[in-house]
Order: structure tokens, then sequence, then C-alpha cells
């Protein structure tokens, strides 16, 4: 148990994010100086401390994979063209989510929706962790329930919600709403029920639900990272703490998991070594649990440039010039330089008003601040090399209230071998539109954690004309590994929505690889489904549903497979069923 008595979701707390080894609780505190620590996993902890200790922020203050990053949301013919409606019509198949939990770690979700309840009006979700919601009447002694090992926000359980939905208000009793939908429409159509529209169904009707409510990421890190002021981000540690608690809750309830996650980010190398992604990896090592992410919506929006520069292997060479066009009111954008290590880059710039700096000299666990003479903008440079796992070389470039127009990044090579490097920006809604590289690369856009390797990562296509959804990021990783693995629908998909009105739910459409994602989600539950009440396949892990649905995915014969758009196809649960036979 934690001893912690502050408020650490509260603005005034930073926290950050640290890889131990086999450390104890007492060795920790002693090391990171605080008793306010969650355990994500075996590896991983999250530290709080008093936000005026933590600034200023910086790479070389603290290390670039301490820092939280932020991620933002991406965003029935659709059942039947999965191959999930065929199996509805096999009986002898029994698959529908029973006995199986869908995790959802998003904006939470409308409990009284019908959606989500039995025929006798109880609910299908088996524990709610609001982030948002306060302390929940614990002592912040540090005792909390052994089950909720958290240090904020609130678990409402099953009981607790039942007890909610027989009141008249149940919003007085279980105050935990999602605003936004987001999470709500996700949890339909992976494991909405039939009950509330003869037309709609959803991919794994009888499952059970788990739900994290993320709370919004903190305002000294939307500063750091210069994201609207409108953007919904969400932190990593927050996304790394819900996976933790909704494998707990699998424990708790003896049953398999299915997490489902429709967020991403930019932040990262892109070769799935984030640590959002190392604790979706390490889920590896337990049967009966899979997770499943979006791929992006980045391809369409010149988010990544992909360059090359020339030069003496081993030596340096020609610089190579990065065009970035930065909008009106943008009042600052974070870009992120990759490569593989041992080459180093080196960048310089010239403003819009042609202003040049010159390169800027390597230098290690520093920062550089470079101001101009002829405007306010400043650009704060930080190289890095050995970046925890990552096996990789980061140049941090965050321009602070630049002048809108057209910069140009040079990149100077400094020790290359390839002279291949990429750079990206934030994903969608963490950015203007009006920013954006002139030379854009559609390729290596499959966001973090869906570049991870363990999760089933699903880009996006429209189910009613059979074509690859224009925003829907494409592979490969940047270290080469096959990303993403399936495509399914998600452009336009029917599913529910919110309503100001009280006992009225309203459908809805959406779009984005989020949707797709949900798809899949509920195809995995499925499979899992299978061995309940009986254990036909009781040796189910993540690796093997994966599998299971490649080989059963419809594939064109006009295309090669895998690719960078579609993977190893578009899911076809029925077909995926039919290969357990073989």
């Amino acid at each position: 148990m934690s001893a912690c008595t502050a408020n650490v979701s509260g603005q005034d707390y930073a926290e950050f994010i640290y890889r131990h080894s086999s450390a104890t609780p007492e060795e920790l505190s002693a090391l990171l100086k605080t008793d306010c620590i969650s355990y994500v996993n075996e590896s991983y902890v999250v530290y709080y401390i008093p936000l005026e200790e933590a600034m200023p922020l910086s790479i070389p203050n603290h290390s670039y994979e301490s820092l939280p990053s932020l991620f933002g949301l991406m965003d029935t013919t659709s059942m039947a063209a999965s191959g999930i409606l065929e199996t509805f019509r096999q009986p002898a198949l029994g698959s529908n989510g029973e006995g199986v939990i869908i995790g959802f770690i998003d904006t939470g979700i409308d409990y009284q929706n019908p959606l989500f309840r039995n025929a006798d009006g109880t609910t299908r979700i088996l524990g709610l962790w609001d982030q948002t919601a306060e302390d929940g009447g614990f002592e912040l002694s540090g005792n909390r329930p052994f089950l909720f090992p958290f240090l904020f926000g609130r678990e409402y359980t099953d009981e607790d919600l039942n007890h909610a939905l027989a009141q008249d208000d149940p919003l007085a009793a279980v105050p935990s709403v999602d605003t936004d939908g987001h999470g709500t429409f996700l949890a339909g159509i992976a494991g909405g029920g039939p009950a509330m529209s003869p037309d709609f169904v959803g991919a794994a009707p009888m499952c059970s639900l788990g739900v994290v409510k993320l709370k919004p990421a903190k305002q000294y890190l939307r500063d750091y990272y210069m994201i609207p002021d409108d953007a919904q981000a969400y932190q990593s540690t927050d996304i790394m703490l819900g996976i933790t608690y909704l494998t707990l809750l699998a424990r708790r309830h003896r049953r398999p998991l299915v997490i489902c996650l429709g967020l991403g980010t930019n932040h990262g190398g892109h070769s799935g070594a984030s640590p959002v992604g190392e604790v979706l990896n390490s889920l590896r090592s337990y049967i009966g649990v899979a997770a499943v992410c979006a791929a992006g919506n980045e391809a369409g929006l010149r988010h990544h440039y992909l360059g090359q520069v020339k030069g003496p292997v081993g030596g340096s060479g020609d610089f190579d010039e990065v065009e970035l066009h930065i909008g009106e009111n943008q009042k600052g954008v974070s870009l992120e330089l990759w490569a593989n290590s041992p080459e180093i880059y080196t960048v310089g710039f010239v403003s819009p008003t042609g202003e040049t700096i010159q390169r800027i000299p390597l230098s290690l666990n520093t920062e550089t601040t470079v101001t101009f003479s002829l405007e306010s903008t400043v650009i704060v440079v930080s190289y890095a090399t050995a970046l925890g796992t990552q096996s990789s070389y980061l140049a941090s470039l965050r321009f602070i209230n630049p002048i809108p127009g057209i910069w140009r990044i040079r990149v100077f090579p400094t020790i290359v071998f390839s002279g291949v490097y990429h750079i990206w920006l934030p994903v969608e809604g963490l950015i203007s539109p009006d920013t954006y590289f002139l030379r854009s690369d559609p390729y290596t856009t499959v966001v973090v954690p869906g570049n991870a390797d363990f999760p089933i990562t699903v880009s996006t296509y429209n189910h009613l004309n059979g074509s690859l959804y224009i925003h829907s990021s494409r592979g490969y990783t940047r270290d080469g590994r096959i990303k993403p693995d399936l495509a399914a629908p998600g452009v336009e998909v029917y599913g529910p929505g919110l309503s100001s009105i009280p006992g009225r739910y309203p459908m809805s459409r959406m779009t984005g690889s989020s949707v797709a994602a949900a798809h899949v989600a509920g195809a995995v539950a499925n499979i899992y489904s299978l061995q309940y009440p009986a254990a036909v396949y009781p040796d189910i892990s993540g690796d093997l549903v994966k599998a299971t649905l490649i080989r059963g995915a419809k594939r064109n014969p006009n295309y090669t497979y895998p690719n960078r758009e579609w993977g190893y196809g578009t899911l076809d649960l029925y077909h995926s069923f039919l290969s357990l036979r073989e």
C-alpha cells in the first residue's frame, strides 16, 4: 500500500514514468524521493512529485522516456461485412462474447444505455474506473481497497452500477458520464446488445464490459507540447494505469480480456518501444488476454516526413531541407526526428522571412534555445541517444510562437550509414490542420501504440464500397515490422450516440480507425467465448487469436499480402472460425 497523502490528480502535481528492475517499494520511494507511486507492471511505475519541483520541464532534466506523451482520439452493414452476423446465424458456434470482458480506455460510457444492460435491466459493466472522479471517500492515508490500488479516481463496481440503475436518478448515485460520446460509441460497436434497436447489434452482444474513463491531460503537459486549448488530449501514464486496472478486473472475475484502445499519438519512435507499447507487449505472457489498437488516421494529413541524406558511410554529407508550413494562430508545435542508432543528425533553420540559423552542434543531454532577430519565434532543440529500450536517435524540435509561413529545417548528417530519418508532427486534433509538411510521406504513419508487436493493429476501410479510407494510417513500422495487421469497417459506421434528454438514446455515425478497432475487439471476444461455458479452446493466447483472424481474413487477389495499407486482409470472423477446424 502506498503512504501517499497527496491529491496527485490535481494540476499542482507532475507525473513521470520510471522503468525499474525488481526494486522494492522502499527502494523506489528512496530513489524517486516520493511515496506517491503507482505500479503499472513488473517493469514500470508512475510517480508523482509537486509541480514546482518538476519545472522547468525538459528532456535533459527528466529524460525523454520519463515524460508522459499525449494521446488523441482516433475517430450494421459493417457487422455483415466483417463476417460477424454470419457467426450469429450458426448456433453450433455459440459465439457472442459471453463470458468475456472487453475493456475500453477512452472517454467513459453512458452506463444507462440499454445497449449495455441485460434483459432484466442490470448492467453488463463489471467495473468502471472514472479517473475524473474525486477520491471516492477513501482516506488519503493510503487505506484503499486492495483490489483498487490507484491513487486517484473512483471505481464503480457492477453492484454500484446496479444500485444506481434502480434509482429514479441514477446519476445521483453514480455520477459518471461520457460527455464526448467516443467511448460509448466504441463500446456499442464492440459489445452493444440488441435491446435498443432492431437494426443494430454490436459485434459481441453478450460480453461483459470494463471501462476506464480517462482524465484530461494536465495543463503543464498541454503547455509543454503546445497543443490547442480545445484539443482533447490524454496522458500515456493514465493509459498505462488503465491497462493495469483492466487486467486486475479480469483476474478478479476470472474472465478472458480484450483491451480496445481507440487512441494514438505520434510522440515516439514508431518502432513499438514506447512505454504504452511495452506494457501491451507484456500482456503476451498471459493466456486469455488480447489487445486491439487503432492504426490511426494520419496517412493523408501530411504529418510525416521521410528524409534521406547522402554522405560517406559513417561520415557526414550534404544537408536535406525539410519544408514545414505552419498555419495561422499556431501557438507552438513539437516535432520529433527519429533515426536508427548509431546514426546522428543535427539541424539548422531558415525562417519564413529568410533569417538563417546555422547548424546547431551536437550536444547531448542539453537544450539549445534559438531566438530569431526579426520575429518572436523561439526554437528549443534537444538531441538524445540511448532512449530506454529504443536503440534510436532523437532530435526534439519545439517551435514556440512561430510566425506563420514556410519554415525550412535543414537536416545535416553527422554520422550516417543508411541516411534515412523520419520526422513526425502531432496527430490530428493536437495540431492545427494548416500545419503540415509540404513534401510529406503517407507511409510509416501507424500511430503509437499500434506499432507495438503484440496488439492487433487495425486500419480502416469503407465497407460499403470496399475502398481504403483515405486517411487510414499505413505501415510499416520504422523498424520494418508488418503493421497494420488487419483492416475493418470504420467509415460512416452506425452506432450509439449521446442525448441530453434523459431516457433517449439516439443513434449516430462515426468514422475512424478507433471504430475499426472496436469491430476487431468484438470479433476477438467472440473467439474467446468459444471457451464458455465448456473450455473447448482453453489455451488461446493473444498471439493465437491474431493468427486466427489473419488466417480467415478476406484477401483481394489483385493485391499482394501483407501490405502497408491492408495488412493481411479485411476482418472476416466467420472464415476465421472455419480456419480453426484446420
